[in-house]
This record gives structure tokens, sequence and C-alpha cells, in this order.
């Protein structure tokens, strides 16, 4: 795909799908308002990844910047969300580090060992679970969002932990946000097999993207989102696109999307996996 390098004096006009390789917040500056009927997006999670890559969010010294530095790029994205759009946001949790600068490798999972970690936050203690999707969510009402709706991703093959004293992890929150108290949302779309209202837990498998991408959500996560809150045709935007779930589903659904990812690694990784299908992304570079 061409690179065209983008500037913050760049209005950039939506006619196909795009992947943007760049800062989200850069990025966003150079997109008009009200582009996106449907947000759908999974952020890097605090303390968890490393993605080696400078100034990265996740890895802010305190979970409060962490915080702060998503508000800040999702209220940009509310400014290119239409006025009836929605916004889906996948986050998951974790536990304080104790203060340890690091995180040991586990046979069961090699990707979790980090040679840094945040210390533990101000007010919490060693082993605290860190709360965080219910902070973002508060964060996020308080910035002008309305929190219209909070889902349960059940994994039933949850990734295993090498813990005994407490339950192991199977689950993911997924919060419907929205910029008005009216919006569009097509419930027949996403109907239950019995035909009855779609409930607000999803049990859902993870599923191995075939890509060296450390976290991935599934299609399945992000197909429903999309069906619920699009029609055909209609833009979608993945602010932290990864290696191109978001991208993909689009294009298997008949919708437009913009993805928009940092490490340049993962815009190739999307790049390459979405190639197969026969309407291609424009690859942008957004100048910092």
């Amino acid at each position: 795909m061409d690179s065209i390098k983008l500037t913050p004096k760049t209005k950039l006009s939506l006619l196909e799908s795009v992947i943007i390789e760049g800062d989200a917040s850069a990025a966003l500056q150079a997109i008009p308002d009200a582009s996106f009927q449907c947000v759908v997006t999974s952020p890097p999670y605090w303390g968890l990844r490393d993605y080696d890559f400078e100034g990265q969010i996740g890895l802010e010294d305190t979970l409060a910047d962490y915080i702060q530095n998503l508000v800040a790029v999702f209220d940009g994205v509310r400014r290119v969300l239409t006025d009836d759009g929605v916004f889906w946001l996948n986050i998951g949790d974790g536990y304080t580090s104790g203060n340890r600068g690091y995180r040991a490798p586990d046979k069961k999972n090699p990707a979790r060992a980090m040679a840094v970690r945040p210390d533990t936050p101000l007010g919490l203690k060693p082993k605290d679970l860190l709360g965080i999707p219910w902070r973002l969510a508060f964060a996020l009402q308080q910035s002008g969002w309305y929190l219209r709706s909070d889902i349960i991703w059940n994994k039933p093959n949850a990734m295993p932990e090498s813990v005994k004293d407490r339950p192991t992890r199977s689950h993911e929150y997924l919060f419907m946000l929205t910029k008005n108290e009216r919006y569009y949302y097509d419930h027949v779309a996403v109907r239950e097999i019995n035909g009855r209202n779609r409930r607000s837990v999803w049990s859902l498998n993870t599923m191995p993207s075939g890509h060296r991408h450390f976290a991935t959500f599934p299609k399945s996560l992000v197909q429903p989102c999309i069906l619920s809150s699009t029609r055909p045709g209609d833009f979608v935007l993945d602010p932290f696109f990864g290696s191109g779930t978001v991208g993909e589903v689009c294009l298997e659904l008949g919708r437009r999307f913009v993805g928009i990812e940092l490490h340049s690694a993962y815009v190739r990784l999307a790049t390459n996996r979405l190639a197969r299908y026969k309407t291609s992304a424009r690859h942008l570079v957004a100048g910092r």
C-alpha cells in the first residue's frame, strides 16, 4: 500500500478504508467531525504488556496517568463519532505489582514476562485488584459519555493462571458508551438464537489470531458491536488497531473502517491480514 504522511493540518476525506500509522491523538486531528457511526476498540492494558515503543499507552508511571491519557484519546474519539453513534470499549483488569519492577515468566503464558512494571498505585496494597475497567468507565462518564451497558465477556477457554489463593480470572469487560441519550441501535440484528433481546453476558472463546500480536480480541466479540450499531457502508473506527480484527470484521460485514496503530510492525501484520479481501485499505502515516 502507498504510504502518505498526515500532519495535524491535514483533513482526511474518508471515501474508503484506511490504516493510519501513528499516535491515536495525532491521527484523530486529521479526521473531520462526526465521521464514524461506531467505534470498537481495545486499548493497551496498564502494566500488562510492553510493546517496546516510546510513549506507548499502558506503561505510564501511575494508574491515574493511564486513565487520564485514555480519557484524552477518547475525547478526540467523541468528536469524530456521529451524534447517534456508539462506542464499544473492551478493557481488562490486573493486579498491583507489589512494587516489583518486573513480572516473572509463566510457562503457560510466556508473553506475560516484563522487564518493567509500574509501582503499586497510591492507596492500594500488594495483591490488590486494580479495578481498571470501572475506574475508566466512571472517568469517561464524568467526561461526558453516556455509560449505557457493561457486558461481561466470559471466556470458557480462559488462559490458565499460576495462582492458588484466588479464582482464575476468566472474564473481561465490554462497555457500551454513547455521545447522547438517543442513538442508533439495531436490537433485531443481534437477537439471541431464541429470539430474545441480547443479554449482557457473552460467552465467547478466545481465538488465536495466527499473528504475532500479544493481545487480540476475537471476531465474535466485535461482530455484535458492529451489527447493532451500523448499517452497510458505514465507517467504523478502531484507534488501537493492533493486528486488524475490527477491520476484518468490517470488510466481512460490508462496512468501511479506519484503523489507527502506533506500532509499524502491527501495521504490517494488519495489512497482510487484510490483503486477501477485495477491498483494500490505504496506508497513511500520521505526523507526531
